[in-house]
């Protein structure tokens, strides 16, 4: 394996998160923030337990995951589109590069700074409620798993865009809607039993579920579940790029 190339793909992209600091880092803290002070401050206040957690940190798991997985796919999108953009996507195709070592590279960096991002959100929400971690290998475990998975389907998203508009189609018209319907400001045991199972085949709640589980030790949906439901997630993703190296899709041309 191509230690060197990959080390070069993957400081140049943690390079980017730098010169980025406030749309990167400073911008997706500041809007959890204000998550925490509205929901968990001033909602919080009013509303009772739920599952023996008080309603501020309920939430936490579902705000997290929420900026982790538009961050990961956002990262990971515009990590490989800005060399379909600017053509230097040629040189990386003809250089003595596997695909794996390319993945490996953008999808890293992407899951890393996801990663990071997260962790500074987790530290940012002891200023405004207390909460616990039950579990913390495995909240670390749920976090890399997904950061990876969804930054995975970033780099899928960003081949398959063919302008910046469509980079943003995805995270904020599905991926968005998807988390605040999943349960992140609300246990789904709370729906009436028809909305419960409709929400059921919603993917991110199986996401939340398992991360809150690791707080709290409570979940919605079985926790060996939702391992499973996101390691076929990553399956299915690294097939689908596989695919898209083995025949060049949007790559080539």
């Amino acid at each position: 394996m191509n230690m060197h190339a990959i080390r070069a793909i993957y400081k140049f992209e943690l390079g980017r998160t730098w010169r980025t600091l406030m749309q990167s880092i400073a911008s997706p803290v500041i809007s959890t923030s204000l998550y925490f002070v509205v929901f968990g401050s001033a909602i919080g206040s009013r509303m009772v337990e739920i599952d023996g957690v008080s309603y501020g940190a309920f939430i936490i798991p579902g705000l997290v995951m929420l900026a982790l997985l538009t961050e990961s796919i956002s990262n990971a999108s515009f990590g490989i589109y800005f060399p379909k953009y600017n053509g230097t996507i040629y040189e990386i195709l003809s250089a003595p590069i596997s695909m794996r070592e390319i993945v490996i590279g953008y999808v890293g960096a992407a899951a890393s700074k996801s990663v990071i991002l997260g962790l500074i959100i987790l530290l940012t929400a002891r200023l405004f409620v207390d909460y616990h971690i039950a579990h913390p290998l495995w909240m670390i475990t749920f976090l890399v798993l997904t950061a990876i998975t969804f930054s995975l389907f970033g780099f899928i998203i960003g081949v398959w865009a063919d302008g910046f508009e469509k980079l943003q189609v995805v995270p904020m018209l599905i991926v968005t809607p998807l988390t605040f319907l999943g349960g992140s400001f609300y246990s789904i045991s709370m729906l009436p039993p028809l909305w419960q199972t409709i929400t059921l085949a919603n993917p991110v709640v199986y996401l939340i579920s398992a991360f809150r589980w690791s707080f709290y030790d409570v979940a919605d949906v079985n926790v060996g579940v939702s391992a499973a439901m996101i390691l076929v997630f990553m399956v299915t993703c690294l097939a689908l790029i596989y695919w898209i190296f083995r025949t060049g899709y949007r790559l080539k041309n």
